[in-house]
Parts: C-alpha cells; sequence; structure tokens
C-alpha cells in the first residue's frame, strides 16, 4: 500500500492507495461513519487552526471545558444548540462547519465531492452567493 495526500478543505488527511491487485474487485466493506467523530474532528481541526486554547473557546461558548474536550474527541453527542454556540465562539457559520463534516463523511462513504455549487442551488440563491464571494475576494478571506 502506498499513502496519498487528500485534501478536503483545506485539511489534509492520507489515503492508502493500493499498487498491487488493480484487477480484483472485491467489495469493500464500508467503514460506518459516526457523526460525532466527524463533528468533534472539524471543531478541533478549526480551533487548532485558529491557534486555540479549549479553555478559551470554552469559555466563549459558555460550556464546560470537559464537555467541550469530549465534544470534540467525538465521546459527546452536542445538541444543535450547543454546536451553534461553539461555532459562534469560533468565528465561523454553523453552515461552514456543517459543510466540512458532510464533506468528509462523503469522502468516508467514497462519494464524489463536487467543487461546485449545485445548479438548483445557485439558481436560486447565485446572487448573494456572487456577492458573498465578491466580499471574501475582495477581503482576502478563504
Amino acid at each position: 500500500m502506498v499513502k496519498q495526500p487528500v485534501s478536503v478543505n483545506g485539511v489534509v488527511r492520507w489515503k492508502d492507495v493500493g499498487l498491487a491487485d488493480h484487477g480484483k474487485t472485491e467489495p469493500k466493506e464500508r467503514k460506518m461513519v459516526v457523526l460525532r467523530h466527524e463533528i468533534g474532528d472539524v471543531l478541533r481541526d478549526v480551533r487548532q487552526r485558529q491557534g486555540r486554547t479549549l479553555r478559551e473557546v470554552s469559555h466563549s461558548a459558555r460550556v464546560s471545558l470537559g464537555y467541550l474536550s469530549e465534544v470534540e474527541r467525538g465521546q459527546k453527542e452536542a445538541s444543535s444548540e450547543l454546536l451553534s454556540s461553539i461555532c459562534t465562539a469560533l468565528e465561523i457559520p454553523l453552515s461552514h462547519m456543517l459543510r466540512e463534516v458532510s464533506d468528509r463523511v462523503a469522502v468516508a462513504e467514497g462519494v464524489a465531492v463536487p467543487d461546485t455549487v449545485p445548479q438548483e442551488f445557485s439558481q436560486r440563491y447565485g446572487q448573494d452567493l456572487d456577492t458573498e464571494f465578491s466580499k471574501e475576494m475582495l477581503s482576502g478571506a478563504h
């Protein structure tokens, strides 16, 4: 096996890529995706990219340090209210966090993650997306 880097929303993960046995097609057993693990991984990655401590984020989110730690480790299922509070403390929209989780789940399921916005979504919300994209480009945010 060889490791190959796979980037999802700026986070690089390593994926096993087999060199031998290309001719054999065995049905793969899918690994069960545990949503709380993916949510915790994304929250931890965002916090660490910001260079912030658990203590800082837990204080801002008004949640105990121990509970936030358990959420990040995927040991606790966070309510939507708690996730919203944590995202507010991290200064990221809940939708961005959920999108990153969704992309990771898709990769784990072997589903292709499109690089573009679905046509029906862009037709419905396209003008708002263009405005937001323009603002991000002008501010230098990614």
